[in-house]
């Protein structure tokens, strides 16, 4: 499927503790953006934990949203 939408979430946020993914405070949890391919969500993640580089507990990451709208991968949303 050419023409098919594989979009990706890139957020962050600051961690609790480095030993798992929980959130200190998520009000103040930064949504990056939907980008519209693995490519393009890993620029903008690059980009934003780049600017964060010196807080060790901030950590983004890239959610493939695609896999959550469609987990048999059929292509059928």
């Amino acid at each position: 499927m050419p023409d098919r939408q594989l979009l990706h979430l890139v957020l962050g946020g600051e961690l609790d503790n480095l030993e798992e993914v929980k959130f200190r405070d998520l009000e103040k949890l930064d949504i990056v953006g939907v980008f519209p391919s693995y490519a393009a969500a890993e620029k903008a993640w690059r980009a934003k934990a780049q600017e964060t580089v010196d807080n060790a507990h901030m950590r983004y990451f890239i959610v493939h949203l695609h896999r959550l709208l469609d987990p048999d991968g059929d292509g059928k949303f």
